[in-house]
Formats: C-alpha cells, structure tokens, sequence
C-alpha cells in the first residue's frame, strides 16, 4: 500500500508538564487484561527510541492499520510511543520521566534494550558533562513548572471569579439536553475512559493536536469560554452521562489545571467530540455548534471584574511565554545530551534490533490477518 493511501495516525501527548511536575497517563496506554502486549523501550536521550518507534509506526500504516501516535511534550517532533489498537500492541519509551516497568514479564510486557546498543565506557568517559548537561536539563524543567504554577494560578482566579457568576443549574439542563440528543439513554454496563493529553506546554508553544479531534469526532460542539468556569462543568457533566450511557470516552485534561479539569472530551464510536476554544487554543475550525459561556453567565456582573480579569490574562500570557523559553532551553540542553550517545552508539546493532522489533509487528499483524473475517481486527 502506497503511503498516499496510509490512514493518519492519531496524535496525543504522553503527558505533560504541569505545575505539579510531569504527569502521564501511563496505566491508560495498555490494558493487560483485555490481551494486550508492550514493547517498552530502555535507553538513554540519543540513541534511536523515536526513530524505531517511528519504522513501527510507517510500517503499519503501509498494511493499512490505524494507528495512536504519542508524541513527547518536551520535543514535539519526537514519538514517545506508538498504539495499534487493531492488534491491542503498543510500543512506548519507557525512560524517565514517564517510567513504565513491566507487570507480567513476557506474557504482556517484553524490553527492547538498545542500551546494549551503547557503548559504557565511551559514555563513561564524558560522565561529567553528561551529568552536568542532565542536572541543568532538570534546574530548567524545574524552573518552567513554576512560571506554569504562577500561570496556572492567575488563570484559577479567572476560573473562580467567573464561576461567581455562572448558573450552574443552566449549564447542568444544557448539558442533560445534549446528552439526551447525543447519548441516548442510560446503559446495562457503563462505558470506559481513557486520559490522554490533547494539549501541553512545548518548546514550540501551547499545542494541541485539534487534527485527532476532528478525525475522530466529524461533529464537534465548540465551547467558546475564556474562563472556563462553564465549560468545566458542562464538560463534566457530559462525561457522567456518556459513561452511564455506556459509551468510551476519551478525556483530556487542562494541562495548566492542578484538579485535572476537564479540557476536550471525546466519544469516538458515535464520532461526537467537545472542545473548549479560548485564547490558548482557539477551535478556529468549522465545527458542528458553538456553546457561548455568555447564556450560563451575568455578563453585566462579571464585566465589572473586567480590570482583575484583564491583568489576569496579560499576566498568564507573559508567564507561558516564559514557559515557553525556558522549555526551549531545556531541549537545547537535552539535545547537547544526546549527542554524547549519538557518538557512543553502535547504529548497526541498533538497526538490526529496530528490525526485529518490526517484524514482531508485523507477525502480529499477519497473524491477525490469518483470522476469520468476523474476528479480525
């Protein structure tokens, strides 16, 4: 199959930087019980994680499967794992700071170590500047998660002052009325959620990944809240009643929110997805209707907080910008890191267990051909 005919992979984030540290929803990649396995790769910065997860990824979009791409929030242009949902296997960087061990060795989880790719003493030679490149690459994470604390804390003032002026008995009837159009009607068996990022704070800016929202939800509802005062409960309220009407979900946290607040949620098998556009991350897309935090707010009373809510934002903008550079920095860092095992490494070692681990891939994937139709995939 030609790569004009592949499917696009859908894109998420790992995790990422919060005011509370690194958070990853690692115990959602993979479900032991439900048959699946992990490759969990072992390695230091440099030495062909993303680029094997990448041959993965290219090689089974070439046999036409669908796949989740998870993409580091510290270098955007970096896989930090690889999902088939088709043939419950995934392959993720199992390195700090998402680390993953494994539960079942063998029977579900199995280690592709390209350290023994890399060559110690070599590395053990440049120990002190490695040590030293990893501690300032630390110093500076540190110190971007406190401009995101300071942002984040400037924005829940926001929150709580619009929240003062909210109906909230309004957003709950809106919201009982969309699930009642979208949802249907409660479940024998409740439906199962899996957290993902959609957004984070990067070297390249705040991202979020809108293209895996539209190609997984065509019909999109749009709410428009700068605050997100109304979009949080609105939100969280979907969520209850899409689980109680046995759907999946996918919910994506705010990564600026210490409380895990709602951000974008998605309901993937009936193709309807929520998103919250603010000045941060603007759904400037066609979308299916737009929900203005306006109806659910005393617009006249909450424009007199207008002065405090005007420092606020211009104050949370320039302390993400601040993120923003310092991130920056950090990856320049990190990538000084990696050159000391770009030297050190044994590429063709490298090579030769990057295809073993795509042939594993692939045997699954002609195993899972092998089967009858109807239990195929």
């Amino acid at each position: 199959m030609s790569m004009q005919n592949t499917p696009t992979p859908i894109r998420f984030f790992m995790g990422a930087n919060t005011p509370g540290g690194f958070v990853g929803y690692l115990d959602d990649l993979y479900d032991p019980a439900d048959g699946w396995r992990a490759y969990l790769i072992k390695s230091g910065p440099g030495t062909g994680k993303s680029s094997l997860m990448r041959r993965v990824l290219e090689q089974m979009a070439n046999r036409g499967l669908e796949a989740e791409a998870i993409f580091c929030s510290s270098d955007p242009d970096s896989l930090d794992g690889v999902r088939i949902p088709a043939l419950k296997a995934c392959i993720v960087d199992a390195t700090a700071p998402h680390v993953i061990e494994p539960k079942y060795w063998g029977a579900v989880e199995q280690i592709v170590n390209l350290s023994a790719c890399m060559d110690a003493r070599r590395l053990h030679e440049s120990a002190p500047q490695i040590m030293e490149a990893t501690a300032a690459c630390s110093a500076l994470h540190a110190r971007c998660r406190k401009f995101l604390g300071a942002a984040a804390s400037l924005l829940g003032d926001s929150c709580r002052i619009a929240a003062s002026y909210t109906d909230p008995e309004k957003i709950l009837r809106s919201a009982a009325r969309i699930a009642a159009r979208e949802f249907g009607g409660r479940a024998a068996q409740p439906g199962k959620e899996t957290r993902r990022f959609l957004s984070a704070v990067t070297p390249q800016g705040l991202l979020t990944f809108h293209g895996t929202l539209q190609a997984l939800c065509p019909r999109i509802y749009s709410l428009e809240d700068e605050h997100g005062a109304s979009s949080r409960l609105l939100l969280e309220e979907l969520r209850r009643r899409a689980l109680e009407a046995g759907l999946d979900v996918i919910s994506c946290a705010c990564p600026l929110s210490p409380s895990d607040k709602l951000e974008h949620l998605l309901v993937p098998s009936i193709g309807v997805g929520f998103t919250t556009s603010n000045p941060w991350h603007k759904a400037d897309f066609p979308v299916f209707r737009r929900i203005h935090a306006a109806r659910f707010t005393d617009t006249e009373g909450l424009r007199s907080r207008r002065q405090i809510l005007s420092f606020n934002r211009r104050a949370a903008r320039e302390l993400l910008n601040e993120a923003v550079s310092i991130a920056a920095e950090a990856k320049r860092v990190h990538d000084t890191m990696e050159q000391f095992h770009i030297a050190a490494m044994d590429w063709e070692g490298a090579t030769i267990l990057t295809g073993w681990v795509v042939a594993e891939f692939d045997e699954l994937a002609a195993e899972a051909e092998a089967r009858p139709a109807e239990d195929r995939f």
